[in-house]
């Protein structure tokens, strides 16, 4: 979507893939820099050590616990992290509401996509948060953290992953977020029970397949329920970097037709 941009915008300059081995992050920035690179993307594993060792950090990456776009300013790394503002503004695309508006149930809230997403929903002041894990424990950290976030009066609730638990939590929930890897493979078995979906639930489930739907967007069909995949949060993630690097909006429609034609 990036080559797409820079080509709709007429700026010269080409996006590439660059592989970095573990724990040279620091090394590679210095390159980068070196060679006139004007920004990055920087996925996993590389997320933690970049939040170590840029220049300045926006705060809210700070708050997020990792950088994944970098852009390079007269020589300096400024980090920033895309994930909760892409959050929000394909939320806003695909179900036309803000996020400050919804109650939302989070799958793999422990995790650092589902952290992410927590995190950007309290600090936006959603007005209900369920948070669902596998192992319902690990949430506790998370609790904590968030609990620093807010003035008291949002209302957090947690529950495992397990089908019953999480369908007594849907009849409160406005948007069912997947943040876990669930989906990726076509026999992953079922996150909600079959059934427990209506068309007033929106889905947005972060996993997407060139293959075809996932399982959760599936069910989100059959319900008639709003709906919307990964390839949202990619287009706005990489919008916003876009913007990060050039101080400009980004071409959003020249961005997705990139990666529908990527799609195939």
């Amino acid at each position: 979507m990036h080559n797409p941009a820079l080509q709709a915008c007429g700026i010269e300059a080409q996006y590439v893939r660059v592989q970095v081995p573990v724990g040279q992050v620091k090394q590679a920035f210095a390159l980068f820099a070196k060679q006139g690179f004007l920004g990055v993307n920087i996925t996993i594993p590389h997320k933690f050590e970049a939040l170590e060792v840029v220049d300045e950090l926006d705060p809210l990456a700070r708050q997020l616990g990792a950088v994944n776009t970098l852009a390079i300013r007269d020589g300096r790394l400024h980090g920033y992290n895309t994930d909760g503002p892409g959050f929000l503004r394909s939320v806003k695309e695909a179900f036309g509401a803000e996020v400050k508006d919804l109650s939302l149930l989070i799958l793999g809230a422990a995790g650092g996509a589902g952290r992410a997403v927590a995190v950007q929903s309290v600090l936006s002041g959603c007005r209900h948060l369920v948070l669902a894990n596998r192992t319902e424990s690990k949430l506790a950290p998370l609790l904590t953290e968030l609990a620093g976030l807010h003035d008291g009066s949002l209302a957090v609730k947690t529950c495992s992953l397990e089908p019953n638990n999480l369908a007594q939590m849907l009849p409160d929930v406005d948007i069912i977020v997947n943040a876990t890897s669930v989906g990726m493979k076509a026999d992953d078995a079922p996150l909600l029970p079959v059934g427990c979906l209506t068309k007033n639930h929106g889905v947005y489930d972060m996993v997407y397949r060139a293959s075809g739907p996932t399982d959760l967007i599936t069910q989100a069909i059959q319900a008639e329920a709003r709906h919307a995949d990964g390839m949202c949060l990619l287009l706005h993630q990489g919008a916003i970097s876009f913007e990060h690097w050039f101080n400009r909006p980004a071409p959003l429609e020249a961005m997705r037709a990139g990666l529908m034609a990527a799609q195939g």
